[in-house]
């Protein structure tokens, strides 16, 4: 049941690698300690490395427990962010947390080298805190986006926006 945490769907305790005393995995989250943001490697990249505009992005963040013991984590959408800025870093375009009216909580027992993927989708629009209005779509060009779990942050990747083609 390893393979279950690739599904973010999962739930906690069909995710735990071992069941907790008792046979309770939800219990072992209580007594198991929480894995530090220097435990944990955060890693983003896209389905694909170029979109046209108005294109919808679809980004995969995935979570490894990278130290040597199991430790609790919570994956869930609240502790999930992207941040799109432009490609000199300078300038925040869109963050997942703006817009997003998911906040779940998946609290997970993360065996060593365990990984936990999950999926966000992105408008190719610019948002604000409170997702207010308007909400540009960003032109054609090049962008940098990072991924975090918590105050974790993946390393920067690029992705592009180009113009349809002409008929």
């Amino acid at each position: 049941p390893a393979d279950s945490s690739a599904n973010p769907s999962a739930s906690p305790s069909g995710s735990a690698a071992a069941p907790a005393p008792g046979g309770n995995p939800a219990a072992a989250d209580a007594n198991m300690p929480l894995c530090p943001d220097n435990s944990i490697a955060v890693v983003l990249y896209t389905d694909k490395p170029t979109y046209t505009t108005g294109s919808q992005p679809v980004f995969t963040i995935v979570v490894t427990n990278a130290g040597l013991s199991a430790c609790a984590r919570d994956v869930g959408k609240a502790a999930q962010n992207v941040i799109v800025r432009t490609l000199d870093g300078t300038r925040t375009l869109w963050t997942a947390s703006d817009c997003s009216q998911i906040n779940t909580v998946n609290n997970q027992v993360l065996q060593p080298q365990q990984q936990v993927k999950d999926t966000i989708t992105w408008s190719g629009t610019t948002s604000n805190p409170g997702c207010d209005k308007p909400r540009n779509p960003v032109p054609a060009g090049s962008y940098q986006a990072i991924g975090k779990l918590g105050e974790k942050e993946s390393a920067p990747i690029t992705f592009n926006f180009v113009a349809p083609a002409q008929p």
